[in-house]
């Protein structure tokens, strides 16, 4: 059934390591556990990723544990600049040493060493991160702390298999809508977060028996009207025949949606994209403004990503028929190659 939505309570993997549901669900209703995972310890990913963004910046934060190789990273945008930095800490062969939370509703992920202190945290039905490193550009540190406020919400999730391999599979949480408060802090000056003009997003992952991947994902958030309007789209990861990945978002609800294709241009991210939509509900030209274009390739590692900020214009459709207009929307979408 296309777009199965899960709403049972239950282990996410049989005894055998194969999913138990495949599908959708508006929560963390199926229960990740590492120990059920039938596959070598250096092919399991989990990452947890905050993008904070306003209309004039941005800052992304990373914590991950992809089995080979863990990547800790942390990125300022600044659009009206015209510039980004990141800022990566590699680790070999972590493979669980890091103890990554089972479930993103609750526990912190912490990570300490010589330039880098970064950590997430949850409390009262609220999310902070907190970050200091140490030479982060040009011999100039960046610190931040950050709280995001996570009203009771729906949220995009999808369990997805591998037709190719039985024990492969994709759990993957997003949190949209997140109105974030605070401050980042870079080469003498403050990149003031205030809630009336900056959402949070949460992109929490677990993956167990992949090593090539090439995923294509989009998010943001916008006040349409009062209420908080959002949306995340993408597809890449494994057999999607049980359902997309693809939600709005709009006014605490979960409006789901069928296949969204990416129409990239072919000779530079840079130019103007489209996107159409299966059932017509998503329906968006993307103007791009900074390519966040990274690269790594190291033997058995290879990674080629490309996080293109901009805005986007165009019409969404919810359930019962209602049409937003999404105007300027500051978001990003992304082609990401990694081999790992």
């Amino acid at each position: 059934m296309r777009n199965h939505e899960v709403t049972q309570a239950h282990p996410l993997l049989n005894s055998d390591g194969s999913l138990m549901e495949p599908g959708w669900s508006r929560k963390l209703v199926q229960t990740y556990s590492r120990d059920r995972i039938r596959a070598p310890k250096f092919r399991i990913k989990e990452w947890d990723y905050y993008l904070v963004l306003n209309e004039d910046f941005a800052g992304a934060f990373t914590l991950s544990d992809d089995g080979y190789i863990g990547l800790q990273s942390v990125s300022l945008l600044n659009f009206k600049e015209g510039w980004e930095h990141t800022e990566t800490i590699l680790n070999p062969f972590p493979m669980g040493r890091f103890h990554m939370p089972e479930t993103s509703e609750r526990g912190d992920g912490v990570y300490r060493a010589n330039r880098l202190h970064m950590g997430y945290f949850i409390k009262d039905g609220k999310r902070q991160i907190r970050c200091r490193f140490k030479n982060f550009y040009q011999g100039k540190d960046f610190s931040c702390d950050i709280q995001l406020e996570q009203p009771d919400m729906d949220t995009m999730v999808i369990a997805t298999p591998w037709k190719e391999k039985k024990t492969a599979f994709y759990y993957n949480q997003k949190i949209n809508c997140m109105p974030a408060s605070g401050s980042m802090r870079f080469d003498g000056r403050t990149y003031a977060v205030t809630s009336e003009t900056a959402f949070g997003s949460r992109d929490w992952g677990r993956v167990g028996g992949t090593y090539d991947n090439r995923w294509y994902w989009g998010s943001g958030n916008q006040m349409i009207g009062e209420k908080a309007f959002g949306f995340n789209i993408g597809y890449g990861f494994g057999d999607t025949s049980a359902a997309s990945e693809n939600m709005l978002f709009y006014d605490g609800k979960g409006h789901k949606l069928d296949d969204v294709e990416f129409h990239i241009p072919a000779d530079s991210y840079m130019k103007p994209w489209t996107f159409s939509s299966s059932d017509g509900r998503f329906e968006m030209e993307f103007q791009p403004v900074l390519d966040r274009a990274a690269r790594t390739a190291a033997v058995l590692i290879e990674t080629d990503q490309h996080q293109v900020f901009g805005r986007m214009n165009g019409r969404a459709v919810l359930d019962d028929g209602r049409v937003l207009e999404v105007k300027d929307m500051m978001c990003f979408a992304e082609d990401v190659h990694n081999r790992y």
